[in-house]
């Protein structure tokens, strides 16, 4: 009976021990709890926060875009090189940046999948974004197309036009060569060539030729051509003859032209160029 009474007092000076290592258990256990769960609401803040990060990201993306479509439905295919290879790089550099939104949001949308703080309205935004960045994919798939269907024109305009210059430059050459060949033969045609000399300086270059009772031949034989004077008929109004006694010798038609007293000496005067030198593009004129 004494030992009965000895273990009922041990137990009951137990009890308080035993309750207070439970109640600091269960408080140990609420405040992990407690801990885990702030730890849970700062993980799914940053998510959050992050999401939103995304979004503003993406609106930039999609400015960065449009910029991009209007360089190209303004300029079409009048862009510099350098101006297409600065388009191509920035449409790389968009590629590359939508891929890392898209794999951060694979990486957002597993955590909150793991989170017990998880909600419907995150969800909602994650596919929002999901949306947006898979549609931007497809337009700056579509600009880089866009690009290089407007290289291959460019470079179909670039052979068109290179074959153009060759032809104008051949043209260019067939026009100068006809046209020096036009003032080639101007020239030569109204190229005309007098002598002027006394009957013996003619009958000595073989300009004319005489004989007893024979009529006077003229540029019948191999007259000395270096005699001859050469001129343009556009450019010969006149002929100052120095001398007081002068006359035509071939046929020139009487009517066009003239020869008149100056200051004491002779001067003919063209005054039909066209009818003058119409029958023969030499002059002889005897002065004697």
């Amino acid at each position: 009976m004494k030992k009965a009474m000895i273990l009922l007092l041990a137990a009951a000076a137990l009890l308080p021990a035993c309750k207070n290592k439970a109640q600091e258990e269960e408080t140990a256990r609420q405040a992990a709890v407690a801990e885990a769960t702030r730890e849970e609401l700062a993980d799914a803040v940053s998510d959050r926060d992050q999401l939103l990060a995304l979004v503003t990201e993406i609106g930039q993306d999609m400015n960065q875009i449009k910029q991009l479509e209007n360089i190209l439905s303004v300029n079409g295919s009048g862009e510099t090189p350098g101006q297409r290879d600065q388009i191509r790089a920035d449409i790389a550099a968009i590629q590359q940046t939508l891929q890392q939104r898209r794999e951060r949001l694979d990486e957002l949308e597993q955590r909150l999948n793991r989170s017990n703080l998880n909600n419907s309205n995150l969800q909602t935004t994650v596919n929002t974004l999901r949306s947006q960045i898979e549609s931007q994919t497809d337009e700056i798939t579509q600009l880089r197309a866009n690009l290089d269907e407007a290289r291959t024109q460019i470079g179909t305009l670039d052979a068109q036009v290179d074959s153009l210059h060759q032809t104008v430059t051949t043209v260019t050459a067939d026009l100068d060569s006809t046209t020096t060949v036009a003032s080639r033969l101007d020239t030569e045609l109204n190229t005309c060539y007098y002598a002027i000399g006394t009957k013996g300086e003619l009958k000595d270059k073989h300009i004319i030729e005489t004989g007893f009772l024979r009529r006077t031949k003229l540029l019948e034989g191999d007259f000395d051509q270096n005699f001859f004077t050469r001129a343009d008929k556009r450019q010969l109004p006149s002929i100052d003859l120095n001398t007081t006694n002068a006359k035509v010798l071939t046929n020139q038609p009487e009517d066009s032209y003239s020869i008149v007293d100056v200051n004491g000496h002779k001067v003919l005067r063209i005054t039909n160029p066209a009818k003058f030198w119409s029958l023969s593009n030499y002059l002889v004129i005897q002065i004697d």
